[in-house]
């Protein structure tokens, strides 16, 4: 056998072997439970996106009349400054965030066997189109369509131009701070928490919130931030703090099912691991809500619960201009739209 013909067979071989150890830690790392798939879900009629958009009636608005993402610091913000209603003691809020959802999945939630959004829909909340990127799509995107711009568009309330947090490992200054910082610090409430899986966040050297992190832990901020080996470790911690007597005032988390499978195999509802990957995210979505509404003393609590995502995406990837990266969601169990 000539020496280029071995050299080929050599390449395939660690190729093969490369993939499938990919496969293992990508598997070990996002376990993908199966247990939420219905019948139909590998016949999703292929839609022009628009048109898949236009499909959606539980939303509020177009997504030309899209909100943007920092609308979540303004919902969050406005909660806690407002009033207690009659018969309510103390305020919390939670913010379940499905990283890489596209909002085309919500043509799922007509036959979901358990929808955090659908609880949250039937229960008399809204669901609206938002947009990441800084600007609604078709103009000209001023940010990323990525994680750490998007997550962190909402937890400051302001674009890149002002966080600065322009791509994923640029860790941000304290100014802007957050809210898991803000709202301890001015005494708003009493703690929050930020339970993640993906290290990018605040667990290494360039992670978004290292800085704010260690500036918690400096000046013994009560502010948890707590990273999961993978979304099931995430379910748990944040099953933890909602099931404890005193849970957190704010809690800030992210799911990675929908971007993982998007990364991996593709973001379209066309993909049954993506489809799967959403079917898991709300499922688990609305287990949180279930933990909420078990609590002793959830009839005095005044609860402010949202789903959104970060950003959408396209093929493999996102971070784009895109219709299908930019256009996201935002579900609440109160009234988003004036």
């Amino acid at each position: 056998m000539k020496k280029w013909a071995k050299a080929l067979i050599i390449c395939a071989v660690i190729a093969v072997v490369a993939a499938v150890i990919t496969f293992s830690v990508m598997s070990y790392l996002n376990p993908q439970p199966k247990k939420w798939a219905v019948e139909g879900d590998g016949k999703i009629e292929e839609m022009d996106y628009e048109a898949s958009l236009q499909s959606l009636d539980m939303m509020e608005n177009t997504w030309q009349t899209a909100v943007p993402q920092t609308e979540i610091y303004k919902l969050i913000t406005e909660h806690f400054n407002a009033p207690l209603p009659e018969g309510k003691t103390e305020k919390k809020a939670i913010v379940i965030g499905y990283d890489g959802c596209r909002v085309d999945s919500f043509r799922l939630l007509a036959n979901s066997k358990k929808s955090a959004v659908n609880t949250l829909l039937n229960d008399g909340g809204e669901a609206v189109f938002s947009y990441c990127g800084g600007v609604n799509y078709p103009a000209k995107n001023i940010q990323d369509t990525s994680t750490a711009p998007g997550w962190g568009s909402m937890l400051t309330g302001v674009w890149a131009d002002t966080h600065k947090i322009y791509g994923n490992g640029m860790p941000k200054e304290i100014e802007p701070r957050t809210l898991l910082l803000s709202l301890v610090e001015d005494k708003v409430i009493d703690s929050s928490a930020f339970y993640v899986s993906w290290a990018g966040h605040f667990s290494k050297k360039t992670a978004t919130y290292i800085n704010e992190k260690n500036y918690i832990e400096a000046n013994n901020i009560n502010a948890n931030f707590k990273r999961a080996l993978n979304d099931t470790g995430t379910a748990k911690n944040v099953l933890a703090d909602l099931n404890s007597e005193n849970c957190s005032d704010f809690i800030f988390l992210t799911l990675e099912y929908t971007d993982h499978n998007g990364h991996g195999t593709g973001f379209s509802l066309q993909n049954p691991k993506y489809v799967n990957a959403f079917r898991n995210a709300d499922a688990t979505g609305a287990d949180f809500i279930d933990a909420i509404k078990a609590r002793p003393a959830y009839d005095s609590e005044d609860w402010l619960i949202l789903i959104t995502t970060d950003h959408g995406g396209i093929n493999k990837s996102h971070g784009g201009p895109s219709f299908e990266e930019r256009i996201t969601f935002i579900v609440s169990n109160k009234a988003i739209v004036e």
